[in-house]
């Protein structure tokens, strides 16, 4: 039975090559927006505070705040209306899920930028 379910995934799911991330890191998200008969690109800026799941039911949740609101969206990976992710800083986080950001305020909700090796 799971062989044919992984037979089947492998037919039919798009194949969705994405720039690696993980928690911590802050990306820009490119989703397509379907309005009627049109087509629009909408981009979600935020830090990714869980990555969850494997294979095509794997999902990432970003968070952002706007206007002082925060803000959470969760992404499926292989979503063909993801057009492209853009990481736009790496974060230096110690855990998986960054649930704690929730209830942090100013200062406190800022992560720390991952050095990079030249």
């Amino acid at each position: 039975m799971e062989n044919l379910v992984q037979f089947v995934e492998q037919q039919f799911v798009a194949k969705n090559e994405l720039t690696s991330f993980n928690a911590g890191d802050t990306i820009i998200v490119s989703y397509k927006i379907r309005e009627g008969n049109k087509e629009r690109i909408q981009n979600f800026q935020g830090v990714v505070i869980q990555r969850r799941g494997q294979g095509t039911t794997e999902t990432f949740t970003v968070r952002k705040i706007s206007d002082g609101i925060g803000v959470e969206r969760i992404f499926p990976v292989k979503s063909p209306f993801i057009s492209d992710i853009k990481v736009v800083k790496r974060g230096k986080v110690r855990r998986a899920r960054l649930f704690y950001l929730r209830e942090a305020v100013g200062k406190n909700a800022r992560i720390k930028e991952k050095k990079v090796a030249r």
